[in-house]
């Protein structure tokens, strides 16, 4: 049939809006549904211009019905149940071939089961993460499509053609890989982004609590940082966040209460790291603290029970300000290298084959987490596809030697002052951890064989090989806490 659509969307909230525009921009004739059906006439109103590449339906019926084959729909709703009931109202309307695309934030497990129930029915299914937020769907996001291999042929041409290219030219779409990857992928993307909205926070909170700057010299200091090696979305709008004042006032972000809100994308990758053992402790470490900021009420209490540690700073203000830039970098390299060790570990266990270079790629425009350091993580892993850490690359190794003074005096400094910076320390934990070969664990060992004859490993032995010893110690009243 003449004049069928060439996509479909279901969901005309803002990000589905936005994408079905950048489709539109791009010569593709959409068909546009939304569940309250006022939306599709506001949208087609709103797009007058545009409706010879636009077209309304009212029910699902009529939406597949104007589609080509085979039929291709996005999906741009809430992530949970409703997403179920869609593709359960869809289904007897399709034929076989046909594919169905989740683009919302879902669970990546969720979408490795829709992707082997779908298989039955033989409709194709899409996970695809998509990243940028409205102004990147408009205008081009960083899309991370995984599900069914066979779609990807079909529905490649639509996706590179809207998505994000990078500085070189680069498209930031590729295929990421079966079942749940393209969503797994998007969750890492989302708990690094957790972690490096947290350390920016806490480079700035540094420069204005202890350096007591202006809002508009701080604007100046990620403006200049921006330029650099820490160059990228989040250092960039942060400057520009800074200076923005509301009617000629004071800047605005003075205003804003803090407390911070979330989705639950940071969460998910927290609870994906302890399950698989990775130590990821910046992604946790940064959902807590916006767990910590929601007890506003309590927080201003214990202000008053627990004096800070206030003083006027008495250093050199300009070593201060390069110490913070060395942390908030360092941080940032340690925030990559666990969030590649946590996908590298999920890979193995879902028998994924991940292509980290092209996921590097992917992000390097359109999406939240988008820098400069993306670059240098798709050439390491350019150069040695079975890189087993960042931290083992000779650029991030001397990075991070090169910061690391910096970093510790920083980590110092916030900690003598009473300055809450979880993820700086977190981070330079981390690396101390990494880098040692020896830890206390052997005591840990120790204490769980006497209490609960957990057995252990023997240095002069070879490992896999456990043992358990009779320590000689009664729990008697004696020896007891007096609390017991």
């Amino acid at each position: 049939m003449v004049g069928r659509a060439n996509i479909g969307l279901i969901g005309l909230a803002v990000m589905g809006q936005n994408l079905v525009l950048n489709m539109v921009d791009h010569g593709f004739k959409v068909a546009v549904f939304n569940r309250t059906t006022s939306k599709v006439d506001q949208f087609l109103q709103e797009n007058s211009e545009k409706r010879d590449r636009l077209i309304g339906a009212y029910c699902l019926e009529e939406f597949v019905s104007l589609l080509s084959h085979p039929r291709k729909i996005i999906i741009m709703i809430c992530a949970g149940d409703a997403v179920d009931q869609t593709i359960n109202t869809l289904l007897p309307f399709l034929e076989r071939g046909d594919i169905i695309i989740d683009g919302g934030n879902s669970y990546y497990l969720d979408s490795e089961r829709r992707c082997k129930f779908l298989e039955g029915s033989d409709t194709l299914f899409l996970g695809m993460g998509v990243s940028g937020g409205e102004e990147g769907a408009r205008h081009g996001p960083s899309i991370m499509p995984g599900g069914d291999r066979r779609a990807w042929p079909v529905i490649k041409p639509i996706l590179q053609a809207i998505c994000a290219k990078s500085k070189e030219g680069d498209l930031c779409c590729d295929w990421v890989g079966e079942g749940g990857a393209g969503h797994y992928v998007k969750m890492i993307h989302n708990g690094i982004e957790y972690v490096d909205m947290q350390i920016i926070c806490e480079a700035y909170q540094l420069l204005n609590s202890r350096l007591k700057l202006s809002k508009e010299k701080i604007a100046q200091i990620f403006e200049e940082w921006n330029r650099g090696e820490l160059g990228g979305y989040l250092v960039e709008i942060t400057g520009h966040i800074l200076r923005y004042k509301e009617s000629g006032e004071a800047p605005l972000v003075e205003s804003i209460l803090d407390v911070a809100q979330q989705k639950g994308t940071g969460k998910w990758a927290g609870i994906n790291a302890l399950e698989l053992n990775v130590p990821a402790t910046l992604i946790g470490e940064a959902v807590f603290a916006r767990y910590l900021s929601a007890h506003k009420t309590q927080r201003r209490a214990m202000s008053k029970c627990f004096a800070g540690r206030e003083s006027l700073f008495q250093g050199n203000a300009e070593e201060l300000i390069r110490d913070t830039h060395q942390a908030l970098y360092a941080s940032k390299i340690i925030n990559y290298t666990q969030g590649f060790m946590l996908m590298q570990a999920t890979a193995k266990k879902m028998g994924w084959e991940l292509d980290y270079s092209a996921i590097a790629l992917m992000w390097r425009g359109g999406c939240i987490i988008r820098s400069h350091l993306l670059k240098e993580i798709k050439r390491a892993f350019d150069k040695n596809h079975t890189l087993e850490n960042l931290l083992f690359d000779p650029f991030f190794k001397e990075e991070i030697v090169k910061s690391e003074g910096g970093w510790r005096r920083v980590v110092s400094h916030v900690v003598t002052s009473g300055i809450p910076a979880p993820c700086f320390c977190a981070a330079l934990s981390f690396f101390d951890g990494y880098r040692s070969e020896k830890l206390p664990m052997n005591l840990i060992q120790a204490q769980r064989d006497l209490f609960g004859a957990h057995t252990y490993e023997r240095t002069d032995q070879p490992r896999g090989k456990y043992f358990h010893t009779n320590w000689g110690y009664s729990d008697s009243g004696e020896n007891s806490s007096p609390c017991n």
